[in-house]
């Protein structure tokens, strides 16, 4: 289960994710697999390392030896795209050094979802990843393997890529792998779930969910999607939906991101002007 962050972690963690969102739209797949790679080692290393973490997440070490001490552990072994999240990270303010992990965690999978996203498979991974987690939650036998304590990291992954070489995308199978060899405490049908949840988001970034009053013609839709692909940096499909009470105008939705040109949103901000 994720960890329930406070207020300090949650916003360096969206700072984080908006940084990673920026690289992720200029980046080549490439690129994204080696950051979700590393990212996912230096993970498990402050996982694994309660001193380190301790250094790294707090607050009353001063920015520059935090960074000093990221520098110190990781150059030379990680690329300097990688270094320079892991510094931006240790940089921040966290509540508890275990958010830091998470973090790291969130991160690795983003970018490595990132890959899907560039060839378009985000679809197909959100897919594999719900229906293995399915197939684990109905497998007591096989969940409680995966999922072993007492079992080698190395084992469970090893046991994982049997399962499932040539039956899912590189994508998923990595995801899988990585949450295996670090389970912090979750079983894998638990994470699986987790994993195609956090797919579907990504794949949110790639759609604008449209209201208009009356249905556009092709032309206004290619105009709209111009338009938004322009904005954001990245291909934009359209899901649209009809509500005559709009009067005019369109509420467009992309991601967590709102931009409402309705006619009543209009007239409501105009209300509000009013003297009473």
């Amino acid at each position: 289960m994720a960890v329930v962050m406070q207020a300090a972690s949650r916003d360096a963690l969206a700072a984080a994710d908006a940084r990673l969102d920026d690289y992720v739209d200029k980046a080549k797949p490439k690129d994204l697999e080696r950051l979700g790679d590393e990212l996912f080692a230096v993970m498990r290393l402050v996982h694994d390392e309660p001193t380190l973490r301790r250094h790294l997440a707090d607050p009353s070490v001063p920015q520059t030896a935090r960074r000093a001490l990221v520098d110190s552990v990781l150059k030379d072994k990680v690329n300097k795209q990688t270094l320079d999240f892991v510094a931006e990270l240790v940089s921040a303010r966290w509540s508890r050094p275990v958010d830091l992990v998470e973090a790291l965690e969130v991160l690795a999978r983003r970018a490595t979802l990132g890959v899907a996203e560039k060839d378009g498979s985000l679809d197909d991974v959100e897919d594999e990843l719900f229906r293995f987690g399915r197939i684990l939650a109905g497998n007591p036998e096989l969940r409680a393997l995966l999922a072993d304590p007492a079992a080698e990291p190395d084992d469970r992954v090893r046991l994982l890529t049997e399962l499932l070489a040539d039956k899912v995308s590189p994508v998923t199978l990595r995801l899988l792998t990585n949450t295996a060899q670090t389970p912090r405490g979750r079983h894998l049908d638990v994470a699986s779930e987790e994993l195609a949840e956090l797919a579907a988001l990504r794949r949110d970034r790639y759609v604008a969910h449209v209201t208009a009053p009356v249905a556009l013609t092709s032309e206004q839709e290619n105009r709209l999607v111009e338009l938004l692909t322009r904005l954001y940096g990245r291909p934009i499909s359209l899901q649209i939906e009809l509500e005559p009470e709009l009067l005019g105008g369109l509420v467009v939705r992309v991601g967590g991101e709102l931009m409402d040109g309705s006619v009543l949103s209009r007239l409501a901000a105009a209300r509000r002007r009013l003297p009473s």
